[in-house]
């Protein structure tokens, strides 16, 4: 009978070391996962960040020919006022992105986070061969497939950049077309000097030399969004992107991020602001992520969802290119 006792007492005791090796494998596992989607979140968003604006020959002067249109990724007049490389969306604030009400709703955003929307370069490396102003014609130097008819693209040169919309594109001899007429939202005029000029369709022509470099416009929505996984917390970092031929792209970047907070410091200014007052001269991103283990019940925290780990890390990201 003693003998029963004593090994009751040693198999339990076994037992409990067994759950409590569990619980702490998992709890380590659960902060793995929110170190991970930590890193990923800001290493990804943070490079977009710093890219914002930056037109890859160092001007400041940029002429936009591209027609107002009701999109997600216009915002401002872009026919007078400067490239709008940044905007901040707070709470329940409404953004490039629909706002969702549950789980159902995948990939929209969750009420409540903040959203981010940026606009960059991507580099297709295209170089200008010539440029035909009255004929609205490039000629680059190899053809490419990562642009095709309604692209947004950037030209720039020492003087100056422009943006406008490719109405059409050949690969074979190497052309692109940017007039007018045509396209959605199109181009307001072909001529691509600085100051724009949409009074007419000839506008005020300039031609881009030898070597100038052609981009793809980068636009892009930040948020947090519903994932479709509610067992795995149902929230996640997501990417809203303009693609090709003016499709509209969303994708998923890091699971397990549930807010996002934005803050922002314009020139000369000592304070970040939930909504600066002119978003022309932000020139630095607070950044807020709250990242939540996709394990449930690792954490004796009731205040967080079905007992997961959840964090808040912050960063502060500058905008390169809007740096003294």
């Amino acid at each position: 009978m003693i003998a029963l006792v004593l090994g009751l007492l040693v198999v339990l005791g076994v037992i409990s070391v067994v759950v409590a090796n569990s619980q702490a494998y998992r709890t380590n596992e659960g902060l793995s996962q929110v170190q991970e989607a930590a890193r990923t979140g800001f290493e990804v968003l943070a490079r977009r960040i710093r890219e914002a604006g930056t037109t890859g020959c160092g001007n400041e002067r940029i002429a936009n020919t591209v027609n107002d249109v009701a999109a997600w990724w216009q915002i401002d007049d872009w026919e007078s006022e400067p490239w709008p490389v940044i905007r901040g969306y707070d709470g329940n604030t409404a953004g490039p992105v629909a706002f969702g009400d549950d789980d159902s709703d995948v990939n929209q955003r969750v009420p409540g986070t903040g959203a981010l929307l940026l606009q960059g370069l991507d580099d297709i490396g295209v170089f200008v061969v010539d440029h035909n102003p009255p004929s609205a014609q490039f000629e680059i130097n190899v053809a490419t497939p990562l642009i095709d008819d309604g692209d947004v693209l950037l030209v720039c040169d020492f003087d100056h950049a422009a943006i406008f919309q490719v109405t059409n594109y050949n690969s074979t001899n190497r052309t692109v077309v940017h007039n007018t007429g045509t396209g959605t939202p199109g181009n307001c005029s072909k001529g691509l000097g600085f100051p724009t000029d949409c009074e007419d369709t000839n506008g005020n022509a300039y031609s881009y030399g030898e070597n100038s470099m052609i981009f793809r416009l980068a636009m892009e929505a930040w948020y947090i969004g519903f994932n479709g996984r509610p067992a795995e917390g149902g929230r996640s970092l997501f990417r809203q992107r303009l693609g090709l031929n003016g499709t509209t792209v969303v994708e998923e970047m890091v699971a397990g991020v549930t807010d996002m907070q934005l803050a922002f410091r314009e020139e000369n200014d000592a304070s970040f602001a939930a909504t600066p007052g002119n978003w022309n001269n932000v020139n630095a991103v607070e950044l807020t992520l709250t990242v939540a283990s996709t394990d449930a019940r690792v954490s004796v925290n009731t205040a967080v969802d079905q007992g997961r780990i959840a964090r808040d890390f912050t960063t502060v990201v500058a905008l390169r290119n809007r740096l003294p």
